[in-house]
């Protein structure tokens, strides 16, 4: 599809078969006037159908990670992580980038709560950095580091915005022994996990413990493209997986048992959703399959407090070692069920063994700058439908959806209309999801600032404000004033 034709449509496909329509302002419109409409070329009003609203108590929030955003790795007592020997290894990131420096949010954290409240967002996601608390990953806190913590909650307390925190984002202390290797990090994770409660749920009432099982998992023991950067025989991944959700599942345990009463734990996972190639009865029923097959070892162990017989089959000899215990612990009740979505994954009915047959990405498949981000709106809502009919979670939240644009400067001006074109084709589809009566309770657009990001350092933006790395200043872009009247009107523009 040529780009003018693809603008021309309004609509994006997110492959060659058909999809389900995308709707991009929302699942349903109304064609009733304000009486201010404006005239058209024939002198007559004309009137717009306009995205219904989101509820009231709807969030509308921004995302992001301690470790691509703060810097400060060698200040106040913070100790060394995966990711400090990961990037400053030559080869393994982007341009050898790290994140020593990232956004410098470590010391310019009110700078980015005026920018979180100029939005006029309510909720912002962020996250806790390990080794700022337990430089050795255990043993004594550190005050300074907690310190820090308790001022950034206070300042967005104070600025009219909820925080909502992830305990663990990809940086691991390095001091403990194996990392994810090592079933005794899961239990490190939980004590971690206890005291930051213990010491933030006074004011913080949401807590997630992990985010993306699968990439710090698989892809950073499996494939090797993120920290520690291993590549371990698939026995060896499994173990690792089940000790990431151990570690999961003791950490909704030990928060708990050490935060204020009230307190909401949930996690956020980038559960990989596979859509109907259209939506007929026996497509749906197939996506629904290869969606709780191929998370059988994360969400789907977590919410069915299992490892499925699909699973185990295929894995044979190299399925994880569970000890007695281990699945009550990794089911622990959940009081929301946090998802980063992004790409779609595609399937079809199939009459073999499976059920289902994968309709694989193609050349022309649109994607935005990063090549494994794939366009197809209708994941937020089949994800939101899915998770929901497949698992039955109190409460969802969207923790991640955002894009990677290039983002050219003109004039002082970023007129990102890409991202603008994903995003709200995105958010239309999580509207036809909470219309639908799913339990959607909020969204956390990724990402507020452009940032460190990850194994592409910091050649990939996903911010709605562009950051000048050299200089450290931030310049909205055209997205971040279209969030901003998302944010207003409560529904899609």
């Amino acid at each position: 599809m040529k780009r003018r034709d693809f603008l021309r449509t309004g609509l994006v496909v997110g492959t060659s078969v058909a999809a389900t329509p995308v709707l991009a302002m929302g699942a349903a419109t109304s064609a009733s006037g304000t009486g201010n409409e404006p005239a058209s070329p024939s002198g007559k009003p004309q009137t717009h159908s306009r995205a219904p609203l989101f509820p009231k108590d709807f969030r509308w929030g921004c995302a992001t990670a301690a470790y691509q955003i703060e810097g400060a790795v060698d200040e106040d007592g913070r100790g060394k992580t995966n990711w400090d020997i990961f990037s400053h290894t030559p080869g393994l990131v982007a341009n050898n980038d790290n994140g020593d420096v990232a956004c410098d949010s470590y010391h310019r954290y009110p700078e980015d709560i005026a920018l979180l409240k100029d939005l006029g967002v309510r909720s912002y996601r962020m996250s806790i950095a390990w080794s700022r608390i337990f430089p050795e990953g255990r043993g004594k806190p550190n005050q300074k580091g907690v310190d820090h913590y308790n001022k950034v909650i206070d300042a967005l307390l104070a600025a009219g915005i909820e925080p909502h925190v992830t305990m663990f984002h990809w940086d691991l202390p390095a001091a403990l022994p194996g990392g994810w290797q090592n079933r005794d990090t899961a239990y490190a994770l939980a004590d971690y996990s206890g005291y930051v409660a213990s010491q933030l749920s006074d004011r913080v009432h949401h807590f997630m413990t992990v985010n993306e099982l699968r990439c710090f998992t698989d892809q950073g023991y499996g494939s090797g493209i993120k920290a520690p950067g291993l590549k371990l025989p698939q026995a060896e991944v499994n173990q690792v997986r089940h000790n990431g959700i151990l570690g999961h599942g003791l950490a909704v345990q030990a928060i708990r048992a050490h935060a204020k009463p009230g307190t909401q734990v949930g996690l956020a996972d980038n559960t990989v959703f596979f859509l109907p190639a259209f939506d007929t009865p026996e497509h749906v029923a197939a996506a629904k399959k290869a969606t709780r097959e191929n998370n059988a070892m994360f969400m789907t162990a977590i919410m069915e407090g299992r490892y499925i017989d699909e699973y185990l089959k295929q894995e044979g000899a190299a399925a994880p070692k569970v000890e007695p215990g281990d699945m009550k612990i990794i089911s622990s009740p959940l009081d929301f069920v946090g998802l980063n979505i992004y790409a779609p994954e595609w399937v079809r009915a199939d009459d073999g063994p499976a059920g289902y047959k994968y309709i694989p990405h193609i050349a022309s498949s649109p994607r935005m700058a990063s090549p494994w981000l794939v366009v197809g709106p209708e994941v937020a809502y089949w994800g939101v439908r899915m998770t929901s009919e497949l698992w039955k979670p109190k409460a969802i939240y969207i923790t991640e959806n955002g894009a990677s644009a290039d983002d050219p400067v003109t004039d002082g001006h970023i007129d990102d209309a890409d991202r603008i074109m994903y995003l709200r084709n995105y958010v239309g589809q999580f509207q036809r999801a909470v219309a639908e009566g799913y339990p959607l309770k909020g969204y956390f657009l990724w990402s507020l600032l452009d940032n460190f990001e990850w194994a592409d350092g910091y050649g990939k933006r996903f911010g709605l404000h562009y950051v000048d790395f050299a200089t450290q200043k931030r310049t909205p872009k055209l997205s971040a004033a279209w969030y901003k009247e998302v944010i207003r009107q409560s529904r899609v523009v």
